[in-house]
């Protein structure tokens, strides 16, 4: 890493001749991150209608121009705004509207939580998010039998963190019409004696959302304002929304356009027919703050509900391979629609079935195409023959923290020799030149320093394993927060507007409290963002 140092010499000498240039906004006195080509350094930019029009060294731009405003970093460390390239934006401030179950310990814990909620909200229908039966003591998926026994007439539906299962009662499957002769391909009603026991995975999820009750505009709106205010506390100036609706795309955008939401968002649209109709005829959607090219599609489930597609059985449950809920003759088609309207295809894939299916479809539709840069979300188990398909038109688009959340039960699931594809970051960065990096919140935490942590160290927050989770797996920093910035820009077509420090880019950058580059590795998690600035404005402030 090496400092700017530009022609400040010629800088100073015109200055003394000239008029200052009048500009919006001079941060100064700052540890700069630029992020551009060769990962620079610098001390001090510039920002004109909401732009960046000069980087370098304080002591010239302080002599070239006159600014409206000055920011003093007092010695902070600045990044390009971090831009999260995997998550849920609107499903984030729906769970702050609902039941919170993340980091219940039981299924006690969980059904205690459900209950105060209820004692406190007195829904018609109760609704929560966010258990994880992998952090119980026993391991397994409950039953309907303790919901039937608290909520007999109130209808409920609790989510699993990674939303590819719930629980619900006896009065949530009546409501959807679910028995035990339901069959849905693409996901399963699980039975006990004979009878549906309350899980669900995947596709029949959708006959129980359907019965939930209708929202007003006002809702949605609340819940897209709490989730940004949380991103914005966090430093993140660009969501990629994996999996939105026209209806949820076009409120973004008149909310934005009204000056209600601060945040950009990289959109993508979902396989819904009349979706998929509308914007693919449309094309490519774009303003300053959001962008439509994209669809987000699912192939598989996820590994924590068995439900992520695996070529062979899986190793604590036999004869159970999880689900395609898209076979690879509808991604097939899928692929060459997507294609011919110009947009992305961003597919989800957690097992190793569908990691290879994802890849061999995108590697024959893509065979003549200079730059699609098409993503495969997730990429989480990759049967280790198959990284070659990844390249510079095929992009893996991870989630650290999945790694680091996953590594007490991963192996279980898929055993000693599938793990070495699994959570394989610096391998496949190696194969596709870059890595997207992103949360998939609210299934994980918000917090881009988590990330950051995960990537880096392949440590959970209490610090374990101490020698890293298949450390060598693991990024450098300077490849993690590219992955967070500039990489992530790339894979949405946008590195030439953000994802770095540099002239002519959208002025979006993150003030943090501490040196994340140099500072020790344990430290990291903890640190605070102190500022958050979007096209050039202070959109939050930690006072």
């Amino acid at each position: 890493m090496k400092k700017i140092l530009f022609i400040g010499a010629v800088i100073s000498i015109l200055s003394c001749t000239s008029e200052k240039i009048k500009t919006d906004l001079l941060v100064k006195n700052a540890t700069i991150y630029t992020v551009n080509e060769g990962f620079d350094i610098a001390e001090a930019f510039v920002v004109t209608n909401g732009k960046i029009v000069e980087v370098g060294l304080q002591k010239d731009l302080e002599t070239k121009y006159e600014a409206v405003n000055l920011f003093d970093a007092k010695g902070k460390t600045i990044v390009p705004g971090l831009i999260d390239a995997h998550a849920h934006l609107l499903d984030l401030g729906m769970s702050m509207q609902q039941v919170d179950l993340v980091g219940a310990k039981s299924y006690k814990e969980t059904l205690d939580r459900v209950v105060a909620f209820q004692n406190k909200k007195n829904s018609d229908y109760i609704i929560g998010s966010g258990w994880d039966q992998n952090d119980w003591e026993l391991k397994e998926f409950p039953t309907k039998e303790e919901l039937d026994s608290i909520f007999p007439n109130t209808p409920v539906s609790l989510i699993r963190i990674d939303g590819h299962a719930m629980i619900v009662n006896s009065k949530a499957l009546e409501m959807a019409g679910i028995t035990k002769d339901t069959k849905m391909a693409g996901g399963e009603v699980f039975l006990k004696d004979g009878e549906p026991s309350g899980i669900l995975i995947d596709s029949p999820m959708r006959l129980v959302w359907n019965t939930y009750p209708e929202q007003d505009k006002s809702y949605y709106i609340k819940a897209l304002k709490d989730a940004e205010k949380i991103c914005l506390e966090l430093g993140l100036t660009t969501i990629d929304e994996a999996g939105a609706d026209r209806i949820t795309i076009e409120l973004v955008d008149s909310l934005q356009q009204a000056g209600e939401l601060s945040l950009r968002m990289y959109a993508m649209i979902t396989k819904d027919k009349s979706d998929l109709e509308y914007y693919l005829n449309k094309g490519i959607i774009k303003t300053d703050r959001l962008n439509v090219r994209s669809v987000k599609i699912w192939a598989d489930g996820a590994l924590g509900s068995r439900g992520a597609a695996m070529r062979d059985e899986y190793s604590d449950q036999s004869r159970h391979h999880g689900a395609m809920t898209t076979d690879e003759a509808e991604l097939d088609s899928l692929a060459k629609i997507i294609l011919k309207a110009g947009y992305q295809m961003n597919t989800h894939a957690i097992g190793d079935s569908a990691n290879i299916s994802v890849l061999r479809v995108y590697t024959e539709t893509l065979k003549n195409e200079e730059d699609p840069r098409w993503r495969v979300e997730h990429a989480q188990i990759v049967t280790t023959s198959d990284f070659s398909y990844f390249s510079k038109k095929i992009l893996p688009s991870i989630q650290p923290t999945h790694a680091t959340s996953d590594m007490y039960w991963a192996e279980d699931r898929v055993g000693s020799e599938r793990i070495k594809g699994a959570y394989s970051y610096k391998t496949l960065l190696k194969k596709s030149g870059l890595v997207a990096l992103g949360t998939d919140f609210p299934i994980e935490r918000v917090n881009p320093m988590y990330t950051f942590y995960a990537a880096v160290a392949r440590k959970d927050l209490e610090n374990y394993p101490g020698e890293g989770y298949r450390i060598e797996e693991g990024l450098t920093r300077e490849e993690t927060l590219k992955g967070m910035t500039i990489w992530a820009a790339y894979s949405n077509f946008e590195e030439d507007e953000k994802g770095s420090i540099e002239i002519g880019k959208f002025a979006d950058f993150t003030v943090l409290e501490k040196d994340i580059m140099t500072i020790p590795e344990d430290e990291i998690p903890s640190v605070k963002v102190s500022v958050t600035f979007i096209n050039g404005e202070m959109v939050y402030i930690n006072n």
